[in-house]
């Protein structure tokens, strides 16, 4: 979906991406299959979240595996945004859009 969305696979670009498009806290997990980005927001947002069937929203009584402040590169999960300050989140209303448009394009391709 990121990928899709970002129109690269390229660390570095996503990470400009989602920097400058989610304005908070994004880990990559590349220990799931195919790796999984995850959008840091508060935990009441997933009561509302209209996108599970294409970007589950983690909700109380996950667990999530947190890197260290400092593991911001592979191997294993890192920071592609690491917070700048306590509490800092994604706002949902920042995510939609990236979501949308990862949808778009996948759909897109799946029709060539």
């Amino acid at each position: 979906m990121v990928h899709a969305a970002v129109a690269s696979c390229d660390p570095d670009q996503i990470a400009v991406c989602l920097g400058e498009t989610l304005g908070g806290s994004v880990i990559y997990d590349r220990r799931v299959s195919g790796g999984t980005y995850y959008a840091l927001i508060q935990g009441h947002a997933g009561l509302v979240w209209a996108y599970d069937d294409v970007a589950t929203c983690l909700g109380h009584g996950t667990y999530l595996g947190v890197p260290r402040l400092d593991q911001q590169q592979p191997p294993g999960t890192y920071w592609v945004i690491p917070p700048r300050y306590e509490g800092d989140l994604c706002a949902p209303r920042s995510i939609i859009p990236l979501v949308e448009l990862g949808r778009s394009r996948l759909a897109a391709q799946a029709e060539a």
